[in-house]
């Protein structure tokens, strides 16, 4: 069983900074892409930034420049490095990871972690 647990997430104000991080543990087959992914009320779920394997890199248009994510293969833990926060940035942050094992493909969410940036 494979569990994705993440922390960092809180409130701040607007131009403020916050530190998401994701672990997985459990039997934790190979990682592959790590994603942090966000949903406000009433909107879908979007994608924030992924990470592959390797570092490469992509961003949503709306966090490029403000947001950094980041992992450590060593300790299974992916991070969301996010500055100069906007109130249009509040939302469940979910982390999400496909791994693979056995030429067999998995997909993992975390449980959410709540970001509120507000005065």
């Amino acid at each position: 069983q494979v569990q994705l647990v993440e922390s960092g997430g809180g409130l701040v104000q607007p131009g403020g900074s916050l530190r998401l991080s994701c672990a997985a543990s459990g039997s934790v087959p190979r990682i592959n892409a790590m994603a942090w992914y966000r949903q406000a009320p009433e909107k879908e779920r979007e994608l924030v930034a992924a990470i592959t394997s390797g570092g490469m890199t992509n961003y949503a248009d709306s966090v490029k420049g403000r947001f950094t994510i980041s992992r450590d293969n060593a300790k299974n833990t992916v991070y969301l490095r996010m500055n100069s926060l906007k109130p249009e940035d509040t939302a469940v942050y979910y982390c999400n990871a496909d791994m693979s094992r056995y030429g067999l493909m998995y997909t993992y969410w975390g449980q959410g972690t709540q970001v509120t940036v507000s005065s």
